[in-house]
């Protein structure tokens, strides 16, 4: 409508504006011309006569060659013609009043269209030595031009009839092209909540809809990939924490059904119980930060150093590293100072070095290392454990991963460390990777935007 409406402007003015403009050109033009004739009769009457006579105007108008005009009428002070005829005094541009207005010694000029034809007229005064002695009438009827005018605005006219056509035609088709493929982005938006994630748009052409379907073929396929991973996690949070349950149930119902079990038996039921029970509520703390994660709640991060998170948590690890028989070396630069919370922090540094200790040889090596780097705060655990194979080296950090499941489980592993990790470090604007160590083990490396710059030390 927009459209049309500006259309209907462009024409309207293309046909009052233009025509009115040219009818005011021929005006103008016309006057100019008439007023002309009307002086050049004038300045041959002035000077040379005191009074204006019949004999005396006829004969200075036979020398005369004016040309073009339709009607000269000359009367004298008292409105008696002297040339011309009397029938021009019905001409309603030569009326009494304009002869007095004339004798005046205004000079008076009009112009109208009327009928199809211009119609221009002027009256100029004859001042002879002391006075006005009398008026000239010049008056011209044009009805060529009047005509040519009539047919430019008739062609105008034809022009903005088709022009109007055409547009809405245009219109039309462009209101019914859009509408029919917004239609079918609507369609597939109602198809997609259903659930059918795997619909897609085939939007052709390179316009703004068809990035739009691109857009949102992207956006399906992303959801289809969301619910497959939101799947698997379900499925496989449902695996992890059922194992633990069933354990505990079955423990339990050993020790109900047997009355006469031995007092160290029970001890040793009692035990696994718990640890299955500790190894529940790992797994379900874990879940939980996932789930703070995902959520993306915000926290109040401050300026916290690095290196005060990987001294307390080092020292936490390592009775665990020494239970292994493993060696926990440490290189902590000061003044690693990143925006984050502490909690986040300690989880980052707990779970990559956890996870390099349980995953390690006996007798081997763990080394943490906390430096600066480019205004990065670089963090990276390096163990000397069997690794990862390249198959799996890309899905380390996906939930519930494992790549020796056996192995995980005998470890204590519950697959999701790694994940917690990938995620805290985006929610404080880093990035983790992971790398194979030429001489075997793993390199696992976060990075964070440095807040100061500055280090004064090593330990």
């Amino acid at each position: 409508m927009t459209y049309l409406a500006f259309i209907a402007v462009v024409l309207v003015l293309m046909n009052t504006y233009f025509i009115t403009a040219s009818r005011d050109m021929i005006f103008a033009s016309k006057q100019a011309f008439v007023q002309h004739q009307a002086d050049v009769i004038t300045k041959s009457l002035e000077d040379v006569f005191d009074v204006l006579t019949f004999e005396d105007v006829t004969r200075v108008m036979e020398v005369l060659d004016v040309a073009g005009v339709t009607h000269i009428v000359i009367t004298d002070v008292e409105g008696i013609v002297l040339y011309g005829s009397a029938e021009d005094y019905l001409h309603r541009d030569f009326s009494a009043e304009d002869i007095s207005r004339s004798l005046e010694g205004f000079d008076l000029s009009y112009a109208r269209f009327y009928g199809g034809s211009f119609f221009s007229s002027a009256l100029a005064p004859v001042i002879g030595r002391s006075a006005a002695i009398g008026v000239v009438y010049v008056h011209e009827t044009d009805h060529e031009q009047g005509m040519i005018l009539i047919d430019m605005q008739r062609t105008l006219m034809n022009i903005s009839l088709i022009v109007a056509f055409f547009s809405v035609v245009i219109v039309a088709f462009i209101i019914w092209s859009v509408m029919r493929r917004i239609t079918s982005i609507f369609n597939a938006i109602k198809t997609v909540r259903e659930g059918e994630y795997n619909y897609h748009i085939n939007m052709s052409g390179r316009d703004e809809l068809a990035l739009l379907g691109d857009e949102f073929n992207s956006l399906t396929n992303r959801l289809r990939e969301t619910d497959e991973v939101r799947r698997r996690f379900v499925a496989n949070a449902s695996h992890e924490l059922k194992t633990p349950l069933a354990s505990i149930r079955l423990l339990s119902d050993s020790i109900l059904q047997n009355e006469d079990i031995e007092r160290v038996t029970m001890q040793e039921f009692v035990g696994d119980i718990g640890a299955e029970a500790e190894r529940l509520s790992r797994t379900t703390e874990k879940l939980m930060t996932l789930t703070r994660l995902d959520s993306r709640i915000p926290d109040e991060k401050t300026c916290f150093d690095v290196r005060d998170a990987a001294i307390s948590t080092l020292r936490r690890l390592q009775p665990l590293a020494k239970s292994r028989g493993l060696a926990l070396d440490s290189e902590l630069w000061e003044n690693c100072c990143i925006l984050a919370t502490e909690d986040a922090v300690h989880q980052v540094i707990f779970n990559l070095v956890e996870n390099a200790i349980k995953y390690n040889k006996p007798g081997g090596n763990v080394s943490v290392r906390l430096v600066v780097e480019e205004k990065e705060v670089v963090l990276t655990v390096e163990d000397t454990g069997v690794g990862v194979p390249d198959e799996d080296l890309p899905h380390i950090f996906d939930r519930f991963y494992r790549v020796d499941k056996a192995r995980s489980r005998e470890a204590g592993g519950s697959g999701l460390g790694l994940a917690i990790v990938r995620d805290t470090v985006r929610e404080l604007g880093g990035k983790v990777t992971a790398s194979r160590r030429p001489s075997g083990g793993m390199c696992l490396q976060a990075r964070f935007k440095l807040q100061e710059s500055e280090k004064t030390g090593v330990n």
